[in-house]
């Protein structure tokens, strides 16, 4: 059974006289969970309880693990559920899960060596522009836009410049 099961099989009430606690008219029992309690201070309701002296709230689940201080999955047992194994909508989704995983890693890969390829072109470029060094002021703009372009590029990709 699953958790969801579970809790629409037992009411809080059939789990409480599983530990001989019954609640009187008004749905209230002595919290078991903190002493000294004179009247009765917890609120059993019918799939949760809560205390109003200690605090203490939850669900079956929570009452069962403070009553005999054990695990959820000690308890979830213990109330009749079972783990089940992956079936096979779920190893298909995790195939696929990899698969995007891989996808994405790929196209990384390829950004990073497109990016690396503009930063040489644009290196070749500056290049040539230096061997014509005929220093119009149309030649230094481009000179330096292109100066620009290989610092962006290599800045974003980690490369110093």
């Amino acid at each position: 059974m699953t958790k969801e099961e579970i809790k629409e099989r037992y009411s809080m009430r059939e789990i409480i006289a599983r530990y001989g606690l019954y609640p009187n008219r008004s749905g209230f029992i002595s919290c078991p969970f903190h002493k000294g309690d004179r009247e009765a201070s917890m609120k059993i309701y019918d799939k949760d309880f809560h205390c109003f002296g200690c605090g203490a709230n939850g669900d079956i689940f929570s009452f069962v693990q403070r009553m005999e201080d054990i695990s959820f999955r000690e308890a979830f047992q213990s109330l009749g559920g079972t783990y089940q194994s992956p079936t096979f909508s779920s190893q298909l989704a995790i195939y696929r899960a990899k698969k995007r995983q891989e996808m994405r890693q790929k196209k990384k890969e390829r950004e990073a060596q497109e990016r690396l390829l503009n930063i040489k072109k644009i290196g070749a470029f500056q290049e040539q522009l230096k061997k014509l060094q005929p220093l119009s002021e149309e030649w230094c703009e481009c000179y330096n836009a292109l100066q620009y372009q290989l610092y962006v590029h290599g800045e974003l990709n980690g490369i110093p410049y």
